[in-house]
């Protein structure tokens, strides 16, 4: 990253015109909400527990130095950062939570996270898993995140369906993990990750992209237009 974090350095993953990391081989990032019938979670709550289920995967001891999933972790962020969330219920479920991965629960959320896979090679159980139409809704009012507490804020502009915002999401807290500070990090691990994730006021929207503070602008493969800021990422330890 350089010092205006508001603008992707030239190798960032987020860059929305091709470089280098275009040239890398292309893995994604495979996460799973759980979306029974007559029970699917608050959609905040789902983006909340998407973005808290990526760190947990960039933590595990699986994922770093010499764990089984390092390698795979290394390649897929030498690349296009890239994450797919795709919906399941009942047997769907079932199957994907028997593959390798890590289930985080939120409050109403289940989301299972995989190690990065090959753009081009998902494990069957996972290919055949629908991406759109993960729709969903906040029942009740969303409170205002806490103060000290860790926020993902979301353009209020841009109209994401639940899936693309649950990896927008995931991708801010990723950026926030990388600019942190190790005695930052710590701490936030060892919480357990608390965040955040509320929609931004139009009228905040602008003093946040201009903070200096991690910011995802979309490479535009889904939905919104390429170079489309998507989340800024409010950590109290990077202000």
């Amino acid at each position: 990253m350089n010092d205006d974090r508001t603008t992707p350095a030239p190798d960032s993953p987020f860059r929305p015109d091709p470089g280098d990391r275009d040239a890398a081989p292309q893995f994604v990032l495979p996460l799973v909400v759980r979306l029974e019938r007559g029970s699917p979670p608050a959609r905040t709550d789902a983006l909340e527990t998407a973005a808290r289920a990526v760190l947990v995967m960039l933590t595990d001891e699986r994922s770093v130095g010499d764990g089984e999933w390092a390698r795979a972790i290394r390649d897929w962020q030498d690349a296009r950062i890239r994450k797919v969330v795709r919906r399941a219920r009942g047997a769907e479920w079932r199957r994907a939570e028997a593959l390798p991965g890590i289930t985080v629960t939120g409050k109403s959320a289940e989301v299972r996270v995989f190690p990065p896979v090959p753009l081009d090679g998902w494990p069957k159980d996972l290919a055949r898993l629908q991406v759109s139409g993960t729709d969903l809704d906040d029942p009740d009012p969303v409170p205002p995140a806490d103060p000290g507490v860790p926020t993902l804020w979301m353009n209020p502009e841009l109209e994401m369906s639940a899936g693309k915002a649950m990896a927008q999401a995931g991708h801010g807290a990723q950026l926030a993990w990388w600019e942190l500070p190790h005695a930052a990090r710590a701490a936030w691990h060892a919480a357990g990750f608390p965040l955040a994730v509320r929609t931004a006021d139009p009228a905040d929207w602008p003093a946040l992209t201009g903070a200096g503070l991690p910011t995802v602008r979309d490479a535009g493969f889904t939905e919104i237009a390429p170079g489309s800021c998507t989340v800024v990422a409010d950590h109290p330890a990077l202000r």
